[in-house]
């Protein structure tokens, strides 16, 4: 079965490479690890905000940190907070480590800024 993402990317006549390996609990770099291909070049998205703009997606690579302070500026919010992972499937309609900003399952509101 295909995810959403995937479906867009065929429309657009997008490669990709579907890689599978068992999940559990694993951060970006265990992950890249798995893989075997760069942190650079592996996403995530640990940040979800409800404040007034209701619930954002951060997409930032491997590499990078997610500034919370940063977050909620580029996200119109005073404050953001990272989603408890009981709560990501409820908010993003994809289990934790399957989120995607490309084809959300549920309406999510995105904003691209240029990570710092």
């Amino acid at each position: 079965m295909k995810t959403r993402a995937m479906q867009i990317l065929d429309r657009a006549g997008i490669p990709y490479e579907i890689r599978e390996f068992q999940a559990d609990d694993l951060g970006a770099d265990e992950v890249a690890e798995k893989l075997g291909i760069p942190l650079e070049r592996v996403f995530k998205n640990p940040g979800r905000a409800r404040d007034r703009t209701g619930v954002v997606l951060a997409c930032l690579p491997g590499t990078a940190v997610l500034s919370l302070k940063a977050f909620a500026r580029a996200s119109g919010n005073k404050q953001v907070e990272l989603v408890e992972t009981d709560e990501i499937l409820r908010l993003t309609g994809y289990i934790r480590g399957g989120v995607s900003p490309l084809g959300p399952r549920k309406r999510i509101r995105l904003r691209w800024t240029k990570a710092r």
